[in-house]
């Protein structure tokens, strides 16, 4: 498996992997039809946002992360990993990978707006809940807002305290 920026051809590849990661947590389809807007990868964000996959020897994507840099301030836009590789360490390569890149790029903090089932994976990972915000998909439901300090790039994150 390699870690490498994605390419123009796979946003919608990206987009259906997204969707199918997020029904790993048995949401329902209403709920994935009102996610999905907010799942797309459209090309202007791969323009706009760092995006990074998880590419197995043939090519096949098993996973992927977008983080937002501005100034010191980074955002984890998406970390998604097919639903049969969950659980081998594709997420926490591709966790590595944003902290690494954010940092290279100055960000020091990372926020996260988490699924509510992932909270304790990112905590598990040095995030910190630091509030909650506002789904961006279903009116009135709020996420767990968390975050990570940054450290040098090639450091693992520190916690937030």
């Amino acid at each position: 498996m390699i870690i490498e920026p994605t390419r123009h051809e796979d946003s919608d590849r990206l987009s259906d992997l997204a969707l199918r990661s997020k029904a790993h947590w048995g949401y329902d389809k209403d709920f994935l039809d009102a996610c999905r807007d907010e799942l797309t990868v459209t090309t202007d964000r791969m323009q706009t946002e760092t995006m990074l996959v998880a590419r197995g020897p043939g090519g096949e994507i098993a996973g992927f992360v977008s983080i937002a840099v501005e100034g010191t301030d980074a955002e984890l836009m998406d970390l998604f990993v097919e639903p049969d590789h969950i659980g081998r360490g594709i997420g926490v390569a591709l966790w590595r990978a944003a902290c690494s890149r954010a940092a290279a790029a100055g960000a020091q903090r990372m926020t996260i707006e988490a699924d509510p089932h992932a909270e304790p994976w990112y905590v598990a990972r040095g995030a910190v809940r630091i509030g909650e915000a506002p789904s961006g998909s279903i009116a009135g439901r709020m996420l767990p807002l968390l975050a990570v300090e940054l450290t040098p790039p090639d450091a693992p994150p520190r916690r937030v305290e």
